[in-house]
């Protein structure tokens, strides 16, 4: 989510909790945001980031490596 503030500063994470005063943004590698909506101008949604976990990526490399191993008619 990219959230634009009043002031115009950006910030960008996922939202993790709210109530009706506030939004808690929390960002990958920098310090979460509690922010109040009062100062929130507009909250936009970006492409979705899926991490591929290690299980789903050792099953996709062992797919290819079986269409790889069969022999073609």
């Amino acid at each position: 989510m990219t959230v634009k503030l009043r002031d115009g500063e950006s910030v960008s994470g996922w939202i993790e909790y709210f109530d009706d005063r506030m939004i808690r943004l929390t960002r990958e590698g920098r310090p979460n945001l509690f922010i109040y909506k009062q100062q929130i101008r507009t909250i936009t949604e970006q492409g979705r980031r899926t991490p591929k976990s290690d299980a789903s990526r050792h099953a996709s490399e062992e797919a290819r490596e079986t269409r790889r191993d069969k022999p073609t008619a």
